[in-house]
């Protein structure tokens, strides 16, 4: 009676399970649908009409001729390094900072410590381009502008970065912190070496995060560039709708250059997002 009962729970669950993952696939097939349009059309050559209809999504003769002609007709090397310098520096600075600033409204208490969290946290609400022109007065009377510090100083430190790695350090057992008192450690050694290693998923986390917001970042670096050999590969990927000209391909192959290495770096990192030993418990 019980294992007639069991079958149709289990056919029940099973095609749960089937709806839900269609309906998934249904929707990641929809968002990589721009994507594959977008290399498509880096691909084409110039004797295939881009807007045909019905769309043609191969192209039947692709070449790689619209990425020479982009790397060699502008300094894209240059807007890659530019961006790779950029990004990796905001990174760095942005982890620093925000587990620094992270740590003590987690696991100090003094006075005034969940009124400092909500103040950092409120300014998540605050769009950017509210703080826009103060940012860029400040950045022009400290002698920022068209410089990579500029480009970085907004982005040193984030509301988002210091609430999910509080959110991180609040969940280490206190267990592995009294173990570094009794081992000796100051406040800033059980920072470095038991705290930052037990939060080391969330550090990936925060840096696939900073590290896609600092490369695809058009606004900011637009402001406060405006000498070429400064720029980013967004505003490089820019400079090719020319004002008499507009030629789709080089764009989509300067797109394609410019999220590749966002592309790289997600799958990459992500094999670093699982849970470590010491940030899942303590070990007997």
């Amino acid at each position: 009676m019980s294992l007639n009962f069991q079958l149709p729970h289990m056919k029940h669950r099973q095609l749960t399970s089937v709806w839900i993952y269609g309906l998934l696939s249904a929707i990641a097939i929809v968002m990589l649908i721009p994507l594959v349009w977008l290399i498509s059309t880096s691909l084409k050559s110039p004797t295939e009409d881009i807007f045909q209809f019905p769309p043609q999504l191969f192209p039947s003769q692709p070449t790689f001729q619209n990425f020479v002609t982009v790397w060699r007709t502008n300094p894209f090397g240059r807007y890659l390094f530019n961006s790779t310098f950029i990004a990796v520096l905001t990174v760095g600075l942005n982890l620093l900072f925000c587990a620094l600033a992270a740590y003590p409204l987690a696991r100090l208490n003094f006075r005034g410590r969940e009124m400092f969290f909500t103040l950092i946290v409120a300014t998540i609400m605050i769009p950017f381009q509210i703080v826009m022109i103060p940012l860029y007065v400040l950045a022009v009377q400290l002698g920022l502008r068209n410089s990579y510090l500029g480009v970085i100083f907004p982005a040193i430190a984030s509301a988002f970065g210091i609430f999910l790695l509080r959110q991180a350090f609040q969940g280490v057992p206190k267990e592995l912190e009294e173990a570094g008192r009794m081992d000796g450690c100051s406040e800033l050694g059980i920072w470095w070496y038991v705290m930052i290693p037990a939060i080391r998923p969330a550090l990936v986390t925060l840096a696939i995060f900073v590290f896609i917001g600092s490369w695809s970042d058009f606004l900011w670096p637009l402001i406060v560039l405006d000498r070429p050999e400064y720029y980013t590969l967004p505003l490089g990927v820019a400079t090719l709708a020319g004002t008499f000209s507009l030629d789709w391909r080089l764009i989509a192959a300067g797109s394609v250059i410019s999220i590749a290495p966002i592309l790289l770096f997600f799958i990459f990192m992500q094999h670093y997002i699982v849970p470590t030993e010491s940030g899942s418990g303590v070990k007997g």
